[in-house]
């Protein structure tokens, strides 16, 4: 279940748990109404008048708060509706959009790789290594690079010590730093 069905199952329930007290409170007031309209007939005392009047007191604040309540919970639904529909239009949008920059730039993303990979072998490293510095590339950490090799941090740490000095680099940033250096170029002056 997604949350936004959680939310919507936890919103209906909240609704229907209101609905009943509610239906409670109506119920409370009316009987105590009820009963002291009868006793006032019949005659009672000022104290049973004043302790039956505050029960029905009691069950119409309970009912105005219940009301306020459930209107406040259908405000925050709708809110909640319009900010998922609105959040659900940018992402298909920021999908479109990287779906189409991924498009126009796919000859060229595929023509980069092809000229890491090639700049790898020349700084001879090891397939292991190679794999652990494209990875370091994607900005993985060397926790998430071990848990996807299934191998210590340490030793991802130590490939990655190795690829620093084949390479001639002082860490990921130069590594990094190294393959996007003539990628980005810098605003030109007005």
């Amino acid at each position: 279940m997604d949350l936004e069905q959680e939310r919507a199952s936890h919103g209906g329930r909240e609704k229907r748990v209101m609905a009943a007290v509610m239906l409670l409170f109506s119920a409370v007031a009316i009987l105590a109404m009820s009963d002291l309209v009868a006793d006032f007939r019949e005659g009672t005392t000022l104290g049973h008048v004043l302790i039956e009047g505050a029960v029905v007191l009691v069950g119409i604040v309970g009912l105005a708060l219940g009301l306020r309540r459930m209107r406040a919970l259908r405000r925050a639904e709708r809110d909640a509706r319009s900010s998922a529909e609105e959040l659900s239009q940018r992402l298909a949008q920021t999908r479109a959009e990287a779906d189409r920059w991924r498009s126009e730039a796919k000859d060229l993303l595929q023509g980069l790789g092809a000229a890491i990979e090639r700049q790898l072998v020349r700084w001879e490293l090891t397939k292991a290594e190679s794999e652990i510095g494209l990875l370091l590339l994607k900005g993985l950490s060397h926790k998430d690079i071990a848990d996807l090799r299934g191998s210590s941090e340490a030793t991802v740490r130590q490939q990655a010590r190795a690829i620093y000095r084949k390479a001639g680099v002082e860490g990921r940033h130069d590594l990094a730093a190294f393959f996007l250096e003539g990628l980005i170029a810098p605003p030109e002056a007005g």
